[in-house]
């Protein structure tokens, strides 16, 4: 029965994308600027980039772009719903709130997680069709990991929705959640080095541990060391500026865990601020 429930309340969410030409829509985006980033992606070489140069051009776009369409996917899923009325006829139904929030949740994440996998699915197709040497691995491990942000960010988006009580107070949390991530946290982050020394004492190409374990705290650094950990092109453009090494806890394994966490405290918070809302 609860199975039911959150596949009929998915599968709303997933219809409402189609009719509204969502899936298409993003799955033609992250397509073209993908291609777009491995033909035209290099001022230093003419033509098409390998797969791994691609994925050196798009991880920093990705930061931004997909945060930006989780946040837009999340944001309003539930107060949206609690400003139309819709909410008080879901609610009379035979569903409670954590049904309605998983069931959300999977829903938006099959919408976000299918034209992740469909828009870098068929750029990656022609791109190796054009480019000798593929690494097929590192590609898919791009795309898994992008998938996962996505969940995380989305995930934030319906903590935000459930905690405000306007659509357009969620759709400011969603913008500051935005700029933070992407700029406020590396603004901090660097001037907290700069402040203590840390550039002075240790010298170039070598950074304090705390500075590696900052990328735990934010969800969008910690897919970008996930990528770079594990994505060779990625890596190697790091070489000089942490020529120093890795401290022994960043690694794959714990970036990992941390976007897992990532992911799942915001759900837990939302259904939290969701069942104490006076509907």
């Amino acid at each position: 029965m609860i199975q039911n429930i959150i596949f009929s309340i998915a599968k709303k969410e997933i219809m409402d994308n189609i009719r509204n030409k969502w899936i298409i829509t993003i799955t033609i985006l992250f397509a073209s600027l993908t291609i777009l980033a491995s033909y035209a992606g290099s001022i230093f070489s003419e033509g098409w980039q390998d797969l791994g140069a691609t994925i050196s051009i798009m991880s920093s776009l990705v930061n931004f772009l997909i945060t930006i369409i989780a946040l837009m996917l999340g944001y309003s899923t539930i107060v949206g719903e609690v400003e139309r009325g819709s909410m008080s006829s879901l609610l009379t139904l035979p569903t409670n709130r954590l049904e309605i929030i998983i069931g959300k949740f999977v829903g938006l994440g099959l919408v976000l997680s299918f034209t992740i996998l469909m828009g870098f699915g068929m750029a990656g197709i022609i791109i190796s069709a054009n480019v000798p040497n593929v690494d097929y691995l590192e590609y898919l491990i791009f795309i898994g990991a992008t998938i996962l942000i996505g969940l995380v960010v989305l995930s934030i988006g319906i903590l935000l929705s459930c905690l405000f009580q306007k659509r357009s107070t969620a759709m400011g949390g969603a913008i500051f959640i935005f700029f933070f991530f992407t700029i406020i946290w590396n603004f901090i982050v660097a001037a907290i080095l700069i402040a203590t020394g840390g550039l002075e004492t240790s010298g170039f190409g070598v950074v304090p541990d705390w500075f590696f374990a900052m990328n735990f705290f934010n969800p969008l650094s910690a897919y970008s060391s996930l990528v770079a950990l594990n994505i060779s092109s990625v890596s190697v453009q790091q070489v000089g500026i942490y020529s120093s090494g890795y401290p022994s806890f960043y690694n794959s394994t714990n970036m990992l865990i941390a976007l897992l966490i990532w992911l799942i405290v915001p759900l837990i918070l939302a259904y939290w601020a969701f069942k104490s809302k006076d509907l």
